[in-house]
């Protein structure tokens, strides 16, 4: 059988010293060729095969059965399948989260992997659409066999996969999306590292109303079920405090059409507007509202909207924006896993940005490294799940993360942030 393989010409040595995975990987029937079609990238360490950038051509001819006894002789890797968008207005988010992912990957497998198995990471485009990733997932469970799926980015993907990740029992892990959904009913395959977004709509609230007295609330949110779990993690806490949305407006996810919900939300001269979407809508309607909207207004993001990016596309319009974060400052520099993470990404993903969401996948991957070497005997999804319960605490580095039976959500801690001029958290008397 002949199998054709293309690899980036940057890579070369790396991908020679890492023959043996990539034989068994091809021995497990991940087939390249397909590659042209799916839109795949797969990670073995720093070595990237990518659609569209070969250069490097290799001709594997796997015609003897001792050829692929010898790729064994340094453990099966352990596979894992990532469907984010790499693609659209949300291509930053799934950019940043797999970086982090690689990074983290690269440095297990630098230092032993997972008892002598490495890492390797297959990440599928989806450009944040659900037909995309349901499409992703079945090929990364039935087609690659991946041991589980993580990282993914986005609630209306996930959503749209949870009941693949249900009915076959692959774990879920660590996906970018702090719905609820995904929390309550508890689903023993789905593992979470972030806090909800019920949770960080309420630290934005607080800041709002209990801090900055503002009586005045509207939403800008996604037509779909993030802009949704959004909508209803504001509601929830405005209802707390005996109020209601002054107004809302919706635009349709990957687009930036935001006029009509321009017209909607001021229309009753809100003081601040929560706002669920991606970067890239976000960033036009909050520049929209500054230069058509006379009255001064308070912008709060959650997370998913990627901090950097939408400082970027905002430059000067950043002025009093907030965002709620639900991992720390990636410029701390007094917690050890930070100075790891900004180490490994300087070594093993050096062109990727310094960013929350990357230092989220960073520590998405380290967590599953950390789980996967405490599972004791043979490493399979019942055990990985059930270890990680067991054992129940898990410090990365300065930053501890809490699991057990029933409770699949490692952090609970929100944070806030300004953009402008710089990125800072919001403490003490600046709130």
């Amino acid at each position: 059988m002949s199998t054709l393989l293309l690899v980036d010409i940057e890579c070369q040595e790396t991908c020679n010293s890492r023959f043996n995975s990539l034989s068994f990987a091809l021995r497990r029937d991940v087939h390249f060729p397909r590659l042209r079609n799916t839109g795949i990238l797969i990670e073995f360490g720093e070595c990237m095969i990518i659609r569209g950038t070969f250069i490097f051509v290799y001709l594997l001819l796997f015609s003897s059965p001792m050829l692929l006894a010898a790729s064994l002789t340094l453990g099966s890797p352990i596979v894992l399948g990532q469907s984010c968008a790499l693609s659209g207005p949300a291509q930053n988010l799934g950019h940043e989260m797999r970086a982090g992912l690689l990074a983290a990957f690269s440095s297990i497998n630098d230092n032993g992997g997972i008892h002598g198995r490495e890492l390797i990471l297959l990440s599928r485009d989806d450009g944040y659409e659900p037909d995309e990733a349901v499409r992703n997932t079945k090929a990364l469970i039935y087609d690659d066999q991946v041991f589980a799926l993580i990282g993914a980015v986005g609630t209306p993907t996930s959503k749209a996969v949870a009941p693949i990740v249900s009915e076959v029992g692959v774990p879920f892990f660590g996906p970018f999306t702090g719905a609820e959904f995904l929390r309550t009913p508890f689903n023993k395959y789905v593992i979470n590292v972030r806090a909800s977004y019920f949770q960080e709509m309420e630290r934005l609230a607080s800041y709002l109303i209990d801090n900055k007295k503002i009586s005045r609330v509207s939403c800008f949110y996604q037509n779909d079920s993030y802009g949704f779990a959004g909508l209803r993690g504001i509601e929830n806490a405005l209802a707390r405090r005996g109020m209601k949305l002054v107004s809302k407006g919706s635009y349709e996810r990957n687009t930036v059409a935001v006029m009509g919900a321009l017209r909607d939300i001021y229309k009753e001269e809100p003081e601040a507007v929560v706002l669920v979407g991606a970067y890239s809508a976000c960033a036009e309607f909050i520049k929209l509202s500054r230069n058509k909207i006379s009255q001064d207004v308070i912008f709060g993001n959650i997370s998913f909207v990627g901090t950097e990016s939408l400082r970027e596309a905002l430059g000067g319009y950043g002025q009093g924006v907030v965002v709620s974060q639900v991992v720390p400052s990636p410029h701390y520099t007094d917690i050890p896993l930070i100075t790891d993470f900004k180490t490994n990404m300087a070594k093993y993903q050096h062109d990727a940005p310094i960013s929350f969401t990357s230092l989220e996948g960073y520590i998405v991957g380290k967590l599953f490294g950390k789980i996967a070497l405490g599972v004791k005997g043979e490493l399979t999804r019942e055990k990985f799940i059930s270890s990680m319960e067991e054992v129940g605490w898990f410090d990365l580095g300065g930053l501890v993360l809490r699991f057990g039976p029933g409770d699949h959500q490692g952090m609970d801690t929100v944070y806030l942030t300004q953009i402008y001029p710089t990125v800072q958290e919001l403490k003490g008397d600046d709130l």
